[in-house]
C-alpha cells in the first residue's frame, strides 16, 4: 500500500471540524516545538490535551500520562515523538478511537501508517499542524 496523505484542502477541512487535540509528547519547555505549536493552536481556539507522563501541567492544562487517560472524544492526536515510537502511539490511538492521527513534520513510520489505514483511520505524517492551520484557516 502506497503512503498517501490528505490534500491541503482536506487537512483544512479536518482542522475546521476539530475541537479537541491531544498532543503526545507535549513539553512544558517554552523553547520546544511541541510547546510553541500547541500554544498557537490553543490560542486559535482548540482544546489542547497534553499527553506526557513526565509533566503535571502545560499551557494551563493538567497533563495526562497516556491517551487512554483522556475522558471524552478526541478529534486529532498530534504526535511529537520519534518516528520509531509512532507505531506504539498508533496502537494506543486505536484504543481511544480518535478521528485523525497526525505526526508532526519530520516524523513518519510506514508500519504505523499501514496499521492505521487498514483500520480505516485518517493518517497525516510529516506535516506541521500549525503550518497547515495557517495555510488553510481563511479558506
Amino acid at each position: 500500500m502506497a503512503v498517501e496523505y490528505p490534500s491541503l484542502e482536506e487537512m483544512g477541512a479536518i482542522l475546521k471540524k476539530a475541537k479537541r487535540i491531544a498532543v503526545v509528547g507535549l513539553s512544558d519547555k517554552h523553547d520546544r516545538t511541541s510547546y510553541q505549536v500547541s500554544e498557537v493552536m490553543q490560542k486559535a481556539g482548540y482544546e489542547i490535551i497534553p499527553v506526557n507522563p513526565t509533566i503535571d501541567e502545560v499551557l494551563g492544562v493538567k497533563a495526562v500520562k497516556s491517551l487512554k487517560d483522556i475522558e471524552g472524544h478526541v478529534d486529532i492526536v498530534n504526535v511529537f515523538r520519534r518516528s520509531e515510537q509512532l507505531f506504539d502511539v498508533a496502537k494506543e490511538f486505536v484504543e481511544i478511537d480518535a478521528d485523525v492521527f497526525w505526526a508532526q513534520q519530520g516524523l513518519e513510520n510506514e508500519e504505523a501508517y499501514q496499521f492505521l489505514k487498514e483500520k480505516g483511520y485518517t493518517v497525516i505524517m510529516d506535516r506541521c499542524i500549525k503550518v497547515i492551520h495557517a495555510l488553510t484557516r481563511s479558506r
